[in-house]
């Protein structure tokens, strides 16, 4: 982790990230720079038999910033880690490919977003879904555990990330997949911590 972010900084990050997903939670319409809802499931070319499976009022709540299935298939049966969840859509789309005999698990720091992942669950009928609250730079689970991680929009926003790709590789089986879509700044990033850290969600 950057040496220059403090513990106060750590605490302003959270707080930020809790006070844009509390917005999120309640509409993700307008909060981004990209299309979101059924709308950016298709323009990221997400298997349109899985979303024609999702209820429109789950599928509504998508804001993923790219499509982590892109890289890769779930397979049935398979162990699955989505970090950063959110609302729980690629999570429960994750599910619909693992099956029954597969299990997947959704983890997230913003309560109400948790709180939408588990409403957007109820509207299905799948029982292979958990979700829980815990950072991508701690997580509570054993060594090998995962056939795959994805992530969608959400390592890019969390300050240690060594720490976080640390605790994919540790908690991925060997020859386990690591299936992220994320954003990179391309341009010159500003030295002066203050100055990133009031950019951080931009």
């Amino acid at each position: 982790m950057d040496s220059q972010i403090t513990t106060e900084d750590l605490e302003k990050i959270e707080a930020g990230i809790r006070e844009k997903y509390l917005k999120v939670a309640k509409n993700p319409e307008g909060q981004f720079k990209y299309p979101t809802g059924k709308k950016g499931l298709k323009a990221l070319h997400y298997d349109k038999t899985l979303i024609d499976k999702l209820p429109d009022a789950v599928a509504a709540t998508y804001c993923g910033v790219g499509n982590p299935f892109s890289l890769g298939k779930i397979n049935t049966g398979e162990q699955v880690l989505d970090i950063g969840c959110g609302g729980g859509v690629d999570t429960i789309l994750a599910s619909m490919m693992a099956g029954p005999t597969g299990n997947v698990v959704g983890v997230d720091i913003v309560p109400e977003m948790l709180q939408q992942a588990e409403n957007n669950l109820m509207m299905t009928d799948l029982k292979n879904v958990s979700f829980k609250k815990t950072s991508g730079e701690k997580l509570p689970y054993p060594v090998d555990t995962f056939d795959a991680v994805i992530s969608n929009g959400v390592i890019n926003l969390i300050p240690d990330k060594e720490a976080a790709l640390t605790e994919i590789i540790r908690v991925l089986k060997p020859g386990g997949r690591l299936m992220m879509a994320d954003q990179v700044d391309s341009g010159n990033v500003q030295k002066d911590i203050k100055a990133r850290l009031a950019n951080w969600f931009q």
